[in-house]
């Protein structure tokens, strides 16, 4: 019989299911702010809190992956919601969750949390021992969770040792909407959500 596997559940109190990422990208995006991410590795849960992340749409939207179409590389970005879509870049990898309904090729960057979960072990992965510096950009977050291409189309809503859950008792996030970074196409449009309050963004609200 397999082992369940539960999250820290002094503070954790439901899992996200497919209903919550089948919604529009941006409102996802927007939600999944204020969220626990969590990664089971070695025996230990891995994560934090989410305070940033970026909606990329489905059509309209040449910064998005899926402006090419459906290839090898990114049909995770096609597969139902809630799957996990990882992509590297410069050696590093990127971890996205799937949202709205399968074939539509939208997804949600997470770009950064508040580490709190296995932070002697995500020092480790990332090398530095400062919290601010061990999840604050979307390649930093996925070297502290050992999230990597093989990760690549596993399931948020189903997947054991891997998961967003929700906590009712944690305080309500300051949400502000801003442009996207680090991308060179669409960059007017207000599709990066952040917790204004957090010292963990990859990049400090002017």
């Amino acid at each position: 019989m397999v082992q369940r596997l539960s999250p820290p559940t002094r503070l954790l109190s439901d899992r996200l299911d497919a209903a919550f990422y089948g919604r529009p990208t941006a409102v996802v995006a927007r939600e999944l702010i204020g969220k626990a991410l969590l990664h089971h590795v070695d025996g230990q849960w891995l994560g934090g809190w989410i305070v940033e992340t970026e909606a990329y749409l489905d059509h309209g939207d040449p910064a998005s992956h899926s402006a090419r179409g459906k290839t090898a590389s990114n049909a995770s970005m096609f597969s139902d919601p809630g799957t996990l879509y990882v992509y590297p870049i410069h050696a590093k990898h990127c971890l996205n969750a799937v949202t709205q309904p399968a074939d539509q090729g939208a997804a949600v960057l997470i770009r950064a949390i508040e580490p709190v979960w296995g932070l002697d072990v995500m020092r480790r992965h990332r090398g530095y021992d400062d919290v601010r510096r061990l999840t604050r950009g979307p390649a930093m977050l996925c070297q502290a969770l050992q999230i990597d291409r093989s990760d690549d189309g596993r399931c948020l809503v189903r997947d054991e040792r891997l998961g967003v859950f929700t906590d009712s008792s944690q305080r309500a996030p300051v949400i502000r909407a801003t442009k996207r970074i680090g991308i060179s196409k669409a960059q007017h449009r207000n599709l990066r959500f952040v917790d204004v309050n957090s010292e963990y963004l990859s990049r400090q609200v002017g």
